[in-house]
């Protein structure tokens, strides 16, 4: 019993570090792109990063913060879902609370829907599907975000197993209340949508629009 214990909080300590790993921030800094805390709304995911201007490492942080959250759950899975569910709750409470950066993360998307196709990719590939369709017609990410993980809630209670679907339900959770502060602004019409333009010197992106 003692050493089952002992793997549940070794699997939870490494999936935590694992999702912690600011990739964002990480890149940014070293291509020499600015400081990610200091450009658009601060947060280290893949959107902001996308405000930079350079989508290449945008899309490089979406595939790693995807990744860690996936690539735990998959290592874990291999000696039971009771550690695969662990490791995906605990991935993603690094990414949105991580120790390095005092507790101030990103939003957790890329992580959950990572974590959501490792251990149940038929949740996963509908949230993504959910996500760009959303994205595509209305152009605002967070709102793609909270819908494609409000209805991963739903997708999740399909599935035979309830721990999956409760962790689905934890993660999804998390996420969403960390878009706190896009519900208002989607509310007032303040949020900004996705733009693909470069950005100019003078702070615009190509299409004319401010970053």
């Amino acid at each position: 019993m003692e050493s089952i214990s002992q793997t549940y909080v070794l699997t939870a300590i490494i999936a935590y570090l694992a999702g912690s790993i600011p990739f964002g921030l990480i890149l940014v800094n070293i291509t020499g792109a600015g400081n990610l805390r200091e450009i658009g709304s601060g947060n280290i995911g893949a959107t902001n990063v996308l405000r930079t201007g350079h989508k290449n490492i945008a899309i490089a942080t979406l595939i790693l913060d995807c990744s860690k959250g996936g690539v735990t759950v998959i290592v874990a899975q291999s000696h039971g879902l009771d550690l695969a569910v662990i490791s995906g709750v605990c991935s993603v409470v690094g990414h949105i609370f991580p120790i390095w950066l005092k507790f101030r993360g990103g939003k957790g998307v890329a992580t959950v829907l990572g974590v959501l196709l490792a251990i149940a990719w038929q949740v996963g590939l509908t949230a993504v599907a959910t996500w760009l369709i959303i994205a595509a017609i209305f152009r605002y990410s967070s709102l793609a975000a909270i819908l494609a993980l409000t209805l991963s809630t739903v997708y999740a209670w399909y599935l035979p197993d309830t721990n999956v679907s409760i962790m689905t339900t934890l993660i999804a959770g998390l996420s969403i209340l960390r878009h706190k502060e896009n519900m208002w602004r989607l509310i007032k019409g303040k949020e900004s949508k996705i733009k693909l333009g470069k950005k100019s010197e003078n702070g615009t992106t190509s299409n004319g629009q401010e970053k």
